[in-house]
This record gives structure tokens, C-alpha cells and sequence, in this order.
């Protein structure tokens, strides 16, 4: 079995921004010449996550709704009441929730999603950051 790691970096805006990298890890796949395996996908932050979502404008903002509902940004969690200067302890339990990984198996050299799944890197930090991202395939 052949392993390839390669890593590469996209710079996010925050606030729940999204950022479809399907073509960017199709593209390194094809690189590779692996035709049978898996690839993971993992962002190398707590305050950002992968996930698999249908890339439409309508399902984002309703994605961004969501987490604002279930974790919104207060003044008072711990994380930002012990750091002086820290406003993004929401941004960091939305990323424990949702994931820093995804593992997708592809075949005949093409990843195995559905019609209308995509590879989308989500940022809940409040600010720009650049986010880098490992693609580790693993197959033959």
C-alpha cells in the first residue's frame, strides 16, 4: 500500500464561511495515480472543520444559522472571560463539534460521493486566518 501525504492552505474569513476544496483534493488524487483507497481530509485547527454538504448558496447560510442557534458567540464563555482578548471560545466548540477530519474512499481513481456531495472547509473563527489542510491518501 502506498501512502501520500501532501498538505496545502487556503485563506478563510471566518464567521462560518465556507469553502468548497472537493476540486483541489480531486485534482491532488489525480496527481497521486492511486486508483483504490481512501484519502483523509483534516484541517490542522480547532476553530475550523470539513465537512460533506450539498454546495448550495441557500443550504450555507442556513449551515451558518444553525451553529449561530446551537453555539452562539457570547462574551461570557470561560474561554473568553480567562483570556483577555479571546472572542472565539464559540468558534472553538463548534470545531469540537463538528470535526477537524473526514475519510473518503475513492475507486478508478475517482472519489466515491454522491451526486450532490462536495468537500467543504468551514472557518467559525471571527477573523481571517489562513487554514492548512492535510490530504493523506492511502491506496494502490
Amino acid at each position: 500500500m502506498t501512502v501520500i501525504t501532501q498538505e496545502f492552505t487556503y485563506t478563510m474569513h471566518g464567521q462560518g464561511r465556507m469553502e468548497d476544496i472537493t476540486g483541489e483534493i480531486e485534482a491532488r488524487l489525480r496527481d497521486s495515480k492511486l486508483r483504490e483507497g481512501a484519502v483523509t481530509i483534516f484541517v490542522r485547527h480547532t476553530t475550523a472543520s470539513v465537512l460533506i454538504i450539498e454546495n448550495e448558496p441557500g443550504l450555507h447560510e442556513d449551515t451558518r444559522k444553525i451553529w449561530d442557534e446551537l453555539i452562539p458567540a457570547r462574551d461570557s464563555w470561560q474561554h473568553n472571560t480567562r483570556n483577555p482578548g479571546e472572542d472565539n471560545a464559540h468558534s472553538h466548540l463548534r470545531g469540537q463539534i463538528q470535526g477537524q477530519s473526514l475519510t473518503i474512499p475513492f475507486a478508478a481513481g475517482e472519489l466515491l460521493l454522491g451526486t450532490w456531495q462536495r468537500i467543504a472547509l468551514i472557518d467559525f473563527d471571527t477573523r481571517a486566518r489562513p487554514r492548512q489542510i492535510v490530504a493523506q491518501f492511502q491506496g494502490e
